[in-house]
């Protein structure tokens, strides 16, 4: 593959553009194992690059994709380098606000490209529109919830309450925003700035929960490594957990296949039966399914 044939993909998935975000290449998966450092974004009137790795091909796409970018008037071009210690964002041409809009299936999300994780992530797009389709009179937990995405999709489904947990006051504080963005009522929404892992007194007080969403990082140091930490939270589940309940739960580590996660509910949360897992995009192609997002329903229905 060389760059002529990444500029026919990219304009090729330039079609049918329209203000929400579309992922037009997506290397990280390595389909296409040339370019598996580049990733190439759509967000509204913004083209978002980022580059994994520093490759002798960057300046070349980089010229690619501004000439792109200004025939398919784009107003502004953003690089990220991802290798680089913070990630720094550069301005190609025009111009950012501090803070941007990004929408998806109508909803509105805050984003920031001075952090390195901007503050939305694509790839779980299904796993949102799943659980907006069951959210409806639920009470539901967030574990992890980051910006609160989750949190707004399932507002905005008719949710009961939902709790958002995260150590990143930062992160909640732009999910409170999220729903003021969106008119959406957060008399439902609680936001816990703590470290889940040693606050479960606190969770379990608005249990029980119908619908619990385990979202975490597969890695952050001091906090959270899932190869020890998930199996914590899966045995918490039978004292959090409605009798009729539903959890989504999620991984994105390349290292650790669906069967890690099926092992820790058989081994912890045997009450909970393995439904499906929900199907990644297709803008996300990869050449190993296992080693791309996991998003896993369990469910148990204990009678009475």
């Amino acid at each position: 593959m060389n760059l002529d044939d990444l500029k026919k993909i990219i304009e090729k998935n330039f079609e049918n553009r329209t203000r929400e975000f579309k992922r037009v290449f997506h290397g990280r998966g390595n389909f296409y194992e040339d370019f598996s450092y580049l990733t190439v974004d759509c967000i509204d009137e913004i083209l978002f690059v980022c580059f994994y790795e520093k490759k002798e091909l960057q300046e070349q796409i980089e010229k690619l994709l501004e000439e792109l970018a200004l025939t398919y008037a784009f107003k502004t071009f953003v690089v990220q380098e991802r290798y680089l210690e913070k990630a720094p964002c550069k301005v190609i041409f025009g111009t950012l606000k501090k803070e941007e809009i990004v929408v998806e299936n109508g909803l509105k999300y805050l984003i920031n490209f001075e952090n390195r994780n901007i503050g939305i992530f694509p790839d779980m797009k299904r796993g949102r529109e799943y659980i907006k389709t069951i959210s409806k009179d639920k009470n539901i937990l967030n574990l992890f919830s980051y910006t609160c995405a989750f949190s707004v999709v399932a507002i905005s489904g008719g949710a009961k309450k939902i709790v958002n947990v995260d150590m990143a006051k930062n992160a909640l504080s732009v999910g409170r925003q999220n729903h003021y963005l969106n008119n959406l009522d957060t008399k439902k929404v609680k936001f816990m700035p703590y470290n889940i892992l040693k606050s479960w007194s606190r969770i379990r007080k608005e249990a029980p929960y119908d619908i619990i969403i385990i979202d975490p990082p597969s890695f952050q140091k001091g906090s959270f490594a899932a190869t020890k930490d998930y199996e914590k939270i899966i045995k918490r589940l039978d004292e959090l957990a409605s009798k009729q309940c539903i959890v989504l739960s999620c991984l994105n580590a390349p290292e650790l296949d669906t069967n890690f996660i099926k092992e820790l509910f058989k081994q912890n949360a045997p009450s909970f039966k393995f439904e499906k897992r929900l199907e990644n995009l297709d803008e996300f192609p990869s050449n190993d399914e296992e080693k791309t997002l996991k998003n896993m329903i369990f469910e148990r229905k204990l009678s009475d």
